[in-house]
């Protein structure tokens, strides 16, 4: 059967995995790696990497059973005319979105730091959604692909915690849609923030929706992959 009991917070939460869809929200060289747009901002970006290899597992899963599978990506169009002035005006003078880094241009479309990191590179058939704010459903198609396809359930994961990925399950839960993030396939420049997104997605009786481990959630996947 492909509707599985995940062990969840603040509960275990039934889903039905073949109306659900894996989204990795915005694992870039421009957000990971030395010299793209987080490390402008004067953060550590080494502090990511530890989501990486969840993400790994969880996609690699999500590949065995066929599931939907939609990467983001945060940038803009060369032209900078989808990045508002007051985004644009953020950080150092000489390294703002648009100026050119280690990795071309900082967080521009088609430009090597825009780009997924090389553990986590999309496959052919697996969506890649192109988003100019934080949220994935802001100026994007990612709503109109979800409905085609009866997705009502989506597992979230990526960077950063508090920031793209709170605010796409932020959109998702107005949507109607039920949002299972995956603790550790999360990450953030600030581990306290990490831990008080979480936290903040499960309060109220998961208002935003329900958070759980990387395992928890294969576990589900191999026993829909056993039974099916």
């Amino acid at each position: 059967m492909s509707t599985q009991v995940v062990a969840a917070k603040p509960e275990a939460i039934a889903l039905d995995l073949s109306k659900a869809a894996l989204v990795i929200i915005d694992m870039q060289r421009d957000f990971l790696e030395p010299g793209g747009f987080g490390a402008t901002l004067g953060n550590d970006v080494s502090l990511l990497r530890s989501c990486i290899a969840p993400c790994q597992r969880l996609l690699s899963a999500a590949r065995d059973m066929g599931m939907l599978i939609i990467h983001t990506r945060e940038g803009h169009l060369p032209d900078l005319s989808d990045a508002p002035i007051a985004k644009i005006e953020r950080g150092k003078p000489s390294l703002r979105i648009g100026s050119l880094g280690p990795m071309g241009r900082i967080l521009i479309r088609g430009e090597p730091g825009h780009g997924i990191i090389p553990e986590l590179a999309p496959k052919e058939g697996e969506l890649v959604i192109d988003k100019p704010g934080k949220g994935a459903f802001y100026r994007t198609e990612l709503q109109q692909e979800l409905q085609a396809r009866g997705i009502e359930n989506l597992l979230v994961c990526g960077v950063t915690t508090e920031v793209c990925v709170h605010t796409t399950v932020r959109e998702a839960n107005d949507r109607g849609y039920r949002c299972l993030v995956m603790s550790d396939a999360c990450g953030s420049y600030f581990p306290e923030f990490h831990e008080m997104g979480l936290r903040v997605i499960t309060a109220q009786g998961g208002i935003f929706g329900w958070v759980a481990t990387t395992d928890a959630v294969i576990t589900s996947i191999k026993s829909a992959l056993e039974t099916a």
